[in-house]
C-alpha cells in the first residue's frame, strides 16, 4: 500500500470536499429508500468515484453469518464465493489491518487493508480496500472510510430490524385472529338436563392449538358431540379446524347419518389439507329417548364408557384417520346402549401420552385408574383433578408437549 506524505491545505481542502460528497451521496441514498442491493452498489460507486478507490470487497454479517455483499476491482476474485477467514475475524476487532500481515494467501493479494466496522463493540462488517490512492491512504481518511461505512451499514441493520418488527407484527396478529377463530370453534353452550350433563376442558400446548371439540344438537331427542386432533399446530391447523367445523355442522343441517357425515369430512379434508395434514377424530350421537349411542372413531384416542359398576368399554372402531385416502377404505358405525350412571370420557392424545421421569407412559390404563376412583365426581372437579394428576405425573412439570382436550359425558 502506498505511503502516505504531507499533503498540502489546498490538496486537504480537496479531500474534504470529496469525502463531503461521498457523503452527500451515501445519505442521500439512504433517504430515498432503495433496496439493501441498491445501497451496496451506490456504495461501491461512491468509493470508486469519490474517493479512487479502484478495489474493494464488503462483508457483512447476518445474524451468525458472514456474505460477501459487494466484490469489485480489476484482478479480483468472485469473493461472494469465498468465505471470510478466521484470520480476519480473530484479529481485526476493532482496528484496521493490513492485509499483508494477516498471511491470508494468493487470492488476496491485491487487497492492502481491512477496515472492521463496529458497532455497540461488535463487529457488523468488514471493509477490505486495495489500489488505493497515495492521498488517500492517511489514518485521518481510514477514519473517514471506517465512518462512511457504518452510516451505510447502520442503515441498512435498521432497516432490516424494522423489517423484522413489521414481519413480527403480522405474525402476532395472524396469530390473534387464529385464537379468536378457533374461539369461535368450541360450542358457549353444552347440555345439562335431566338426562346427560356435558362438560369439557381445553389446554392448548401452544399460542394456537390444534385440538377441537364441539356439541352440536340435532333435534329434540338427539345431539352429536365430537372430539377431534389436526396434525400439526398454528395457523393452517387452526384454518383446517375452521373448514371441518362449517363442514360438520352443515351436513347435520342437512340431516345426514353419522356414516355419511365422517364420509363427507374425509373428503373436504382430503381437498382442503396442506402438507400432508390429517385428522383423528371421535363422533358420536346420543338419543336421549332410546339411550342409544352411535359412534365412529376415526383413528382417535378410544372413548371410555365406564358403567356404574365400575366396568368399562373401549370405543375403538369406526374408521381410519380422515383427509389420508381420498375414499376410506372401510367405515363402521356402530350402536351401544348406556346403562344409567355411566360415564364416557373423550380426550386427545396429550392427554394420556405423559411421562414420568423413568419414560412411563401415563397412558389409557393411568386414565381408566383415575376414573374407577372419581366416577362419580362433578365433570368440572373430575376434569381438574385429572389434570392435576397428570401434572403431577408428568416429568416435565406443567409443560405438556400437546394439547390437551377433554370432553365427558354423564349419563343420568
Amino acid at each position: 500500500m502506498p505511503t502516505s506524505r504531507p499533503i498540502s491545505p489546498e490538496k486537504r481542502l480537496f479531500l474534504k470536499e470529496r469525502e463531503l460528497s461521498a457523503l452527500l451521496e451515501i445519505t442521500q441514498a439512504i433517504n430515498h429508500d432503495p433496496t439493501e442491493d441498491a445501497l451496496y452498489k451506490i456504495f461501491q460507486f461512491t468509493l470508486l468515484g469519490q474517493l479512487n478507490i479502484r478495489r474493494l470487497v464488503l462483508y457483512v454479517k447476518e445474524e451468525s453469518s458472514w456474505h460477501c455483499v459487494v466484490s469489485f476491482g480489476a484482478g479480483l476474485p468472485d469473493f461472494r464465493r469465498i468465505p471470510l477467514p478466521d484470520t480476519i475475524n480473530e484479529t481485526c476487532t476493532s482496528n484496521p489491518c493490513l492485509v499483508p500481515t494477516l498471511h491470508l494467501g494468493g487470492e488476496w493479494e491485491k487487497l492492502e487493508m481491512v477496515i472492521p466496522v463496529v458497532n455497540n463493540g461488535e463487529v457488523m462488517a468488514y471493509v477490505l480496500i486495495g489500489n488505493v490512492h497515495e492521498d488517500y491512504v492517511s489514518e485521518e481518511a481510514t477514519k473517514f472510510l471506517e465512518t462512511l461505512s457504518n452510516i451505510l451499514i447502520g442503515a441498512i441493520e435498521n432497516r432490516r430490524l424494522a423489517r423484522q418488527r413489521v414481519e413480527a407484527a403480522a405474525i402476532r396478529k395472524e396469530i390473534e385472529i387464529a385464537q379468536e377463530v378457533q374461539t369461535m370453534l368450541f360450542p358457549r353452550n353444552l347440555p345439562n338436563d335431566s338426562h346427560v350433563a356435558v362438560h369439557a376442558s381445553y389446554v392448548p400446548h401452544a399460542a394456537i392449538g390444534g385440538d377441537y371439540y364441539d356439541v352440536v344438537p340435532i333435534d329434540a331427542e338427539r345431539f352429536l358431540f365430537c372430539v377431534a386432533d389436526v396434525s400439526g399446530k398454528g395457523v393452517p391447523a387452526s384454518l383446517l379446524m375452521s373448514n371441518f367445523q362449517a363442514g360438520l355442522r352443515t351436513l347435520l343441517r342437512q340431516q345426514a347419518d353419522l356414516g355419511t357425515v365422517v364420509a363427507e369430512l374425509n373428503n373436504l379434508i382430503y381437498r382442503n389439507a396442506v402438507s400432508e395434514k390429517f385428522i383423528t377424530a371421535f363422533f358420536g350421537i346420543y338419543n336421549r329417548a332410546t339411550r342409544e349411542l352411535q359412534y365412529v372413531n376415526a383413528g382417535h384416542n378410544s372413548a371410555i364408557l365406564l358403567t356404574d359398576d365400575n366396568e368399562h368399554q373401549l370405543l375403538a372402531d369406526g374408521t381410519t384417520m380422515l383427509g389420508i385416502f381420498e375414499d376410506l377404505p372401510f367405515l363402521n358405525t356402530h350402536r351401544v346402549q348406556v346403562p344409567p350412571r355411566s360415564l364416557l370420557l373423550t380426550y386427545t392424545d396429550g392427554l394420556t401420552e405423559v411421562f414420568d421421569e423413568a419414560e412411563g407412559e401415563f397412558g389409557e390404563e393411568g386414565v381408566l385408574d383415575f376414573l374407577r376412583n372419581t366416577h362419580y365426581l362433578p365433570l368440572p372437579t373430575l376434569h381438574r383433578e385429572l389434570l392435576a394428576k397428570i401434572k403431577d405425573f408428568n416429568s416435565k412439570g406443567a409443560n405438556f408437549s400437546d394439547d390437551i382436550t377433554i370432553l365427558s359425558c354423564r349419563f343420568k
